[in-house]
C-alpha cells in the first residue's frame, strides 16, 4: 500500500473537483480525520498495517461527494475501488478500508475497532478548540446544500445531534468528550 501517494492523489483531487460549496466537506475535512484518525489509532494502540487501513480510509471517507451527496458513504467506496489498486492495494484491503469508511454514515453504527475510530476521527472537531469555527463553516455548507435558514434553526440542529452523540474509544472520550459538553451547554445558553 502506498499510502502517501494516495494521500497525496485524494487530497489533489478533492482540492481541486470538489464543487465550492462544501465549506467543511472538503480536502482540509479530509486531512483532519487522518490527522485525528492517527492520533487515536495511537492511543489505542493499533499496529502499523491496520492504521494503514484507517488513514486511508480516513483520506477517502467523504470522497465520493464528488460523485454526488445522495449516499455518498457508497460513492467514497467506489472512489477508493477505482483508484487504490493504482496505490497497489488489493481487492481485499479495499473491502476493508470501505467497511471502515460505511462506519461514518450518520447515524453511526461501527462494528469493529478501526469504524469506531473513523467515527471518532469524523467528529473529533466537537470536542476541541476550533468547534465553533468549523460549525460555522458547516452551517454555510448546510445552508446551501439543504437549505437551512438560520443559525437559531442550526444551533437547534445542533442541540440534538450534540446531545445525542457518543464517541466510541477510551481515548476520543479521555480527550474530547468534557469539551463536547461545554460547546453543547454554550448553544444551549445562547437559545435561551
Amino acid at each position: 500500500m502506498h499510502i502517501e501517494q494516495a494521500r497525496q492523489f485524494i487530497l489533489d483531487k478533492l482540492n481541486t473537483q470538489l464543487p465550492a460549496k462544501f465549506y467543511y466537506h472538503n480536502a482540509s475535512h479530509a486531512w483532519d480525520v487522518y490527522t485525528a484518525a492517527k492520533q487515536i489509532a495511537l492511543g489505542e494502540g493499533i499496529g502499523e498495517y491496520e492504521t494503514c487501513l484507517l488513514l486511508t480510509a480516513s483520506l477517502f471517507h467523504d470522497s465520493g461527494l464528488l460523485l454526488g451527496e445522495d449516499e455518498h458513504e457508497k460513492k467514497s467506496c467506489a472512489v477508493a475501488r477505482e483508484f487504490l489498486p493504482g496505490f497497489d492495494y488489493t481487492d481485499d484491503e479495499i473491502d476493508r478500508i470501505c467497511d471502515i469508511i460505511m462506519a461514518t454514515k450518520v447515524p453511526q453504527t461501527p462494528n469493529e475497532k478501526l469504524g469506531e475510530i473513523i467515527c471518532d476521527a469524523d467528529l473529533d472537531y466537537l470536542g476541541r478548540n476550533d468547534f465553533f469555527i468549523l460549525s460555522k463553516r458547516l452551517f454555510s455548507e448546510l445552508e446551501i446544500t439543504h437549505g437551512l435558514q438560520t443559525e437559531t434553526a442550526w444551533d437547534k440542529q445542533q442541540v440534538g445531534f450534540l446531545k445525542s452523540h457518543h464517541y466510541f474509544t477510551q481515548t476520543a472520550i479521555a480527550s474530547r468528550a468534557a469539551e463536547k459538553e461545554k460547546h453543547l451547554q454554550i448553544i444551549i445558553d445562547r437559545l435561551k
